[in-house]
């Protein structure tokens, strides 16, 4: 017994102690391309915190011209001028998106066509995670709305500009939360029944099955798409949830930093010779594997027919 309480008083020490080699262990991934992107356009959603900032602080390290699409504008100012003054590129540009209203969604594309020539890298990054139920500006179910729809039509708008800057490629932060996830068209709103961890978890397999079938209508075009898993990251994505944050807390230890959880997304976006394996999903810049359901190409298929209707798209 008094074993046993020994160990109880042990065991938060011994943590703290071997923290450092679980966090090494769970954050094996790294992006070890040396490549540098002087003339190259990128474009971040979400850039003004967390995975999306690293990002794009390593994309303008390595000397691309970078857009961070916030939706708060004064924040991502913040950040744009933090990230000029570390890294040296003045080229950090900040830009209004809502990727809650497909209105933003549309000005963000419509100034960003008119403004560049070129589009190299397009990384769908930003998200929301367990809110409440509520819905974006146009009627969306708020998970699906901001991390599926609002990124496919993102994409869609700047589409032809990645064509014509080909060599490009279109990375999306999706989860390993999606083997939890489902693609109900009868309640792709969530009107019916709703759950707040289960909503997440269906739009990052949305992410993923976007991903696969992007790639399949994009052979040969020059632009290739991947989806990756981040890791668990300390990250402002749990804001709507108390549960979560608690929960991070008390494993913040073992969980990855922004920068450590950047490091798959930058590895989808730089490293040479990837273009062979567009549509896959990564994790620690590894391939990884994908649920039953990721794998549906008639889900596929099917998501993407009904996004286009949902946001007025041509189907072709």
């Amino acid at each position: 017994m008094i074993g046993v309480l020994l160990l109880l008083l042990l065991l938060p020490f011994l943590l703290y102690i071997a923290a450092p080699q679980i966090r090494k262990m769970l954050s094996s991934g790294v992006c070890t391309s040396t490549i540098q992107l002087p003339g190259k356009v990128a474009v971040v959603t979400g850039a003004n915190t967390g995975i999306g900032k690293e990002t794009a602080k390593e994309l303008a390290q390595r000397g691309a011209r970078v857009y961070l699409a916030c939706r708060d504008v004064q924040k991502g100012e913040l950040v744009a001028r933090e990230i000029q003054i570390m890294t040296g590129n003045q080229q950090v540009l900040v830009r209004k998106l809502d990727l809650a209203d497909t209105k933003s969604i549309r000005a963000f594309a419509k100034g960003f066509l008119a403004e560049e020539k070129h589009l190299h890298i397009l990384i769908n990054n930003a998200g929301v995670m367990m809110c409440p139920y509520s819905k974006t500006a146009d009627g969306f179910e708020m998970h699906m709305g901001v991390n599926h729809l609002g990124h496919f039509l993102l994409t869609h708008l700047l589409l032809e500009k990645l064509k014509e800057s080909a060599p490009s490629r279109v990375v999306n932060v999706s989860s390993l939360a999606h083997h939890l996830g489902r693609i109900h068209f009868h309640n792709l709103q969530g009107e019916k029944f709703y759950h707040a961890g289960l909503a997440y978890c269906h739009s990052k397999l949305a992410n993923i099955l976007f991903t696969q079938e992007l790639a399949r209508r994009l052979k040969g075009a020059g632009v290739t798409t991947y989806s990756v898993h981040p890791g668990t990251v300390n990250s402002e994505l749990v804001r709507h949830s108390t549960l979560m944050r608690w929960i991070w807390w008390l494993f913040s230890f073992f969980i990855k930093t922004p920068q450590q959880g950047a490091q798959t997304s930058l590895y989808c976006a730089l490293t040479e010779g990837l273009e062979v394996l567009s549509g896959n999903h990564f994790s620690d810049c590894h391939v990884a594997w994908v649920s039953a359901q990721a794998r549906n190409e008639t889900v596929a298929r099917r998501l993407w027919d009904v996004s286009c209707d949902l946001l007025g798209i041509p189907v072709d």
